[in-house]
C-alpha cells in the first residue's frame, strides 16, 4: 500500500483512461460509460452520471457493490483497476475517508496545512487558512494537538478541515462517519450540512446508511450490479426531521431498492416467527 501522504496527493492512473479534464460550469461531475474491472470481475458497468455544481448526492449500495470504486475513480485514486469511459471533474477536488488519515507525526495544524493552497492562491497565509478551517469545524485551540490526543469525532473534524481548506468545488466523502458512535455521527451530519450550505461545494457521499442519505442529500443514487438502479430526488428543506412522513417514504423506497423491508428483514420475506 502506498504511504498515506502519497495517497492523499495521488493522480489518476488507469489502463485506458487519461486524467480527468475540467468540466464546463454547468456540471460538477460528468461520467459517460464509466467501466471499472478487477481482473475478470466488472464492478462498474457503463456508469452515466452528471450532477450540477452545489448538489449534494448520496450513493447507496450493498457492500462490494462498487460505491467506493466509483468514488475513487472520480477522485483519481483507482490505481489497480482497468477502466474505460469519459470522466470530467472540477479542478479543486477534496476527499474525506472513513478513517481520518491524519499523519500521527504531524500536529493538527500541520495536517490541515497538507490541503492548503499556497499564498499565491489569494494572498492569504496558508497557516491562516488552516486555523480558520479548524475554527469552522469546532477545533479552534487544538492546532498544536497530536492526532492521538483527539477523539474519533475530532479526528474526522480535522479531516474535514483539511478537505475544506482548499475551498473545493467537489467534496468526495467515503463513509466518513461509519466508524463513529451514533450521537457523534448525528453531530457530524449537522456539521457537514452547515459546511456544505456555507461553502456550496458539490458533494458525493458514499454511505451504507439510508437514514444518513435522506437526511443530508438532495439526490440519492443506488448502485446495484455495477449500474445505477435508483436516482431519487429529495426535495425537502433542511434541517430535516427523521419523523417527517415524506422522509419515511423516501427511506422505504430506498430500502426496497436495497432488498430490505422497513423492519430490517429481507424484501419479499414473510412474517418472522419468534
Amino acid at each position: 500500500m502506498a504511504p498515506i501522504a502519497q495517497q492523499l496527493n495521488a493522480q489518476q492512473v488507469t489502463a485506458q483512461q487519461s486524467t480527468p479534464s475540467p468540466v464546463p460550469p454547468a456540471s460538477a461531475v460528468s461520467l459517460t460509460g464509466l467501466t471499472r474491472s478487477f481482473g475478470a470481475r466488472t464492478v462498474l458497468d457503463g456508469i452515466d452520471l452528471e450532477f450540477p455544481p452545489g448538489q449534494f448526492v448520496a450513493l447507496l449500495g450493498h457492500s462490494g457493490s462498487g460505491k467506493s470504486t466509483l468514488l475513487r475513480a472520480v477522485a483519481g485514486l483507482d490505481h489497480d483497476t482497468v477502466g474505460t469511459g469519459e470522466l470530467a471533474t472540477p479542478e479543486r477536488v477534496s476527499v474525506v475517508f472513513q478513517d481520518s488519515r491524519l499523519l500521527p507525526w504531524r500536529r493538527v495544524l500541520d495536517n490541515v496545512l497538507l490541503g492548503a493552497p499556497g499564498r499565491e492562491a489569494d494572498g492569504r497565509d496558508p497557516a491562516e487558512r488552516a486555523r480558520a478551517a479548524l475554527a469552522e469545524v469546532g477545533l479552534a485551540g487544538r492546532e498544536n494537538a497530536w492526532p492521538g490526543e483527539l477523539s474519533g469525532g475530532e479526528q474526522q473534524r480535522a479531516a474535514l478541515a483539511r478537505a475544506l481548506v482548499r475551498e473545493p468545488e467537489l467534496l468526495l466523502a467515503d463513509e466518513p462517519f461509519g466508524a463513529l458512535d451514533a450521537l457523534t455521527r448525528i453531530r457530524m451530519h449537522t456539521l457537514l450540512r452547515e459546511l456544505w450550505q456555507r461553502h456550496h461545494p458539490s458533494v458525493l457521499l458514499v454511505t451504507h446508511d439510508v437514514d444518513e442519505a435522506v437526511a443530508l442529500a438532495d439526490r440519492v443514487l443506488v448502485l446495484d450490479h455495477g449500474r445505477l438502479a435508483v436516482d431519487l430526488g429529495v426535495d425537502l428543506p433542511h434541517p430535516r426531521v427523521y419523523r417527517d412522513p415524506q422522509l419515511g417514504e423516501h427511506r422505504e423506497r430506498l430500502l426496497a431498492a436495497l432488498g430490505v423491508r422497513p423492519d430490517g428483514g429481507p424484501a419479499g420475506a414473510g412474517p418472522q416467527e419468534d
